[in-house]
């Protein structure tokens, strides 16, 4: 597909919309080459970090499902990576064409530097804001804009169980923490 190109799957509802942005949330980017270095080596850090936290985690029997929310969070995170890293590696740029897998020229952008594939595209309710509304009256209105991908989804997903399901975790263990220093105190 070329930039922009869209698939309608189920009416105006569900599109395969093709687009690429710098990696990070709704295409904001840090500036230029340094920043997207600085992004990179940022998202290194924190996947190693969050896969060892896992592991340990798993080896002092943690629960699963707060494994499983964290592990949602990594793989989604280790998935923009590789895109990010790769993608232009492999692909020149799909402006006004279809990009061309290994292309003889080489790729469009140089190790991590490379741009993440989003596809999944939901505009649910499109509408205008009421005119007597400040500001926004009369503008255009479309709720669920983003356009995402697998690994944004699983990211998703996680953060939200973790949000729901295990939000006192941390509350928990700063707890037993303040109980085991009052015990200290009280002796």
């Amino acid at each position: 597909m070329f930039m922009g190109e869209e698939i309608h799957v189920f009416g105006n509802w569900f599109i395969i919309h093709f687009t690429e942005n710098e990696g990070m949330a709704f295409g904001m980017s840090l500036g230029g080459n340094w920043g997207k270095l600085a992004l990179s080596v940022f998202r290194i850090i924190a996947i190693i970090g969050l896969f060892w936290y896992i592991f340990k985690l798993i080896r002092e029997n943690a629960s699963t499902g707060y494994v499983v929310c964290l592990t949602l969070i990594a793989t989604g995170a280790t998935g923009n990576l590789l895109d990010s890293a790769f993608y232009g590696l492999i692909f020149n740029e799909s402006f006004y064409q279809v990009a061309t897998l290994f292309p003889a020229e080489g790729g469009y952008a140089s190790f991590l530097h490379g741009r993440v594939v989003d596809m999944f595209y939901f505009p649910i309710i499109q509408g205008y804001w009421p005119s007597w509304m400040p500001f926004i009256g009369g503008a255009d209105y479309q709720f669920f804009r983003p356009v995402f991908n697998i690994a944004d989804s699983s990211i998703t997903v996680g953060v939200i169980a973790l949000l729901i399901f295990f939000r006192n975790i941390a509350f928990k263990e700063s707890k037993k923490e303040e109980e085991i220093i009052e015990k200290s105190i009280q002796e």
